[in-house]
């Protein structure tokens, strides 16, 4: 996190990690298992060894009616650890399983349970939680072979050791962990405040943090959110497929209404393969394409090898110290932005839409102040996504530069340092690490040159009043000030 403040009157701008929102879920399924011990693995086209929870899971999907001799995929051991295996030759987008809503743990299963009515005024999310501890708890709950086969945590960075997140030191993946963290233990201290310890009937067990982040990495890592009228969603058995870089879609989950059992309808979960596949071959989705490394390393525990996955979060924000803080923020908020804006920058693409006009907005003051006024309130956007001024340009450029070269000193390891660790054979966690801060390094290096790009053009480009100058004709297209005008520039 770095804070900056440039260096002109009335305009200051904050860069700092990236903003966590609970479950702002982009869309895909959210999905990792930390691996369950196998026997063996067997050839492909045979069976597959797992472990005995894994067949007691098995057969009660058998007896709930979910799976039958027509099935094409089963639960299997693969490179990722548990997943699911095609039984059969499988065509793209065939339909490889269904999961009737009866067995889906969402708040509408919460508000039907006994924990219903106490859960009501809860975050969605939060009721969840406590559901799956209190069901996880339970000899007696539907869900009790499923939760068998569950890990005891993911591998998201919210598990780390504290000598496992030192190796994240400077990143925006470390901060962005902490506030989660923090933020769940706020939240469990809360709950357990004014629902837990008031409902002892209802919670007969103390609940406990450790319990509280299982159940919140759980549902981070395997709830799916792209359903009909469904936000937050854990589907057993679908939840077991993994995710593959290959899959360079995100279409493959639908929500339809067809048969539950032998006399019943419901609503059902559909999953298609968006591959064709062999039998023996394991069954991959995507899930999610807009996520960065960073995102899916703190949602899954793990990381693409693929540089355009990795991302750097701008965040910019008009201080309250701003002297023309309301017109700016008047400004801001009609063109789709707020007092605090982020952009992420992603490898090897242009800049985003709407960071320089906002920097240039955040940076104006002096001389240029007077786009500020109201007569100029419907245009001033336009004007922001070009240049203002040398002085304007200069500043943010050089505010930019000064922000890399501070988060870059933040980092305890250089590109070259974590390109020869990156050629080692290194533990799962370190690996992320390493691949994660070099990311980030590599971005704020680009990030940096692009600005300094700008500054050694700042001489040749064209800004506001000259622009506004050849509008009204009084100046050529080299810059010259017509006529008798001249003498005043």
């Amino acid at each position: 996190m770095a804070s900056v403040f440039p260096a002109c009157s009335g305009s200051a701008s904050l860069f700092q990690g990236t903003n966590f929102f609970p479950f702002a879920a982009k869309g895909s399924p959210l999905h990792l298992k930390t691996p369950l011990s196998a026997k063996c693995v067997a050839s492909l086209g045979t069976e597959i060894s797992v472990p005995p929870a894994v067949d007691t899971f098995w057969q009660w999907l058998k007896e709930e009616g979910v799976v039958s001799r027509k099935t094409p995929v089963k639960p299997g051991m693969g490179p990722e650890g548990l997943g699911l295996v095609a039984l059969k030759d499988i065509s793209r987008n065939e339909v490889v399983l269904q999961v009737p809503k009866r067995l889906w743990i969402n708040p509408d299963a919460v508000a039907a349970s006994e924990i219903g009515k106490v859960c009501s005024g809860l975050k969605p999310w939060l009721a969840v939680v406590l559901f799956l501890i209190r069901e996880r708890s339970k000899d007696d709950s539907l869900w009790k072979h499923y939760f068998s086969i569950l890990p005891k945590e993911t591998g998201s960075t919210i598990y780390w050791s504290e000598e496992e997140l030192s190796e994240l030191q400077g990143t925006q993946l470390l901060s962005t962990t902490l506030s989660v963290k923090e933020y769940v233990k706020s939240e469990f201290r809360r709950v357990e405040k004014e629902i837990i310890l008031p409902n002892k009937k209802l919670f007969p067990s103390p609940i406990t943090i450790d319990e509280f982040f299982w159940a919140f990495g759980i549902l981070r890592s395997r709830a799916f959110s792209r359903l009909r009228n469904e936000n937050l969603v854990v589907i057993p058995f679908a939840d077991l497929i993994n995710h593959s870089a290959r899959v360079t879609t995100d279409d493959h989950a639908y929500e339809i209404k067809g048969a539950a059992g032998l006399f019943s309808w419901d609503y059902l979960f559909s999953l298609r393969s968006p591959l064709a596949l062999k039998a023996g071959d394991q069954v991959y989705i995507q899930y999610d394409l807009n996520k960065s490394n960073a995102e899916l390393a703190l949602d899954y525990g793990f990381i693409e090898p693929n540089a355009d996955r990795n991302a750097y979060t701008l965040t910019l924000q008009i201080s309250e110290s701003d002297p023309f803080f309301g017109d700016k923020l008047d400004i801001a908020e009609s063109n789709g932005f707020g007092e605090t804006a982020y952009f992420d920058i992603f490898y090897n693409r242009p800049l985003p839409p709407g960071l320089l006009p906002y920097l240039r907005l955040v940076a104006l003051g002096g001389t240029d102040a007077f786009l500020l006024e109201s007569i100029f309130r419907n245009s001033i956007w336009g004007h922001l996504e070009l240049p203002v001024s040398r002085d304007n340009e200069e500043l943010i450029c050089r505010v930019i530069r000064e922000t890399c070269k501070t988060a870059l000193a933040a980092y305890h390891t250089t590109i070259e340092e974590d390109q020869k660790l990156k050629a080692a054979k290194l533990d799962s966690r370190l690996a992320i690490a390493v691949g994660i801060r070099e990311g980030e390094k590599q971005l704020l290096q680009q990030i940096d040159d692009i600005f300094k790009e700008k500054e050694l053009e700042l001489a040749e480009l064209e800004y506001y009043q000259e622009r506004r100058l050849k509008d009204l004709g009084l100046c050529g297209e080299n810059g010259d000030i017509l006529g008798d005008l001249g003498k005043f520039f």
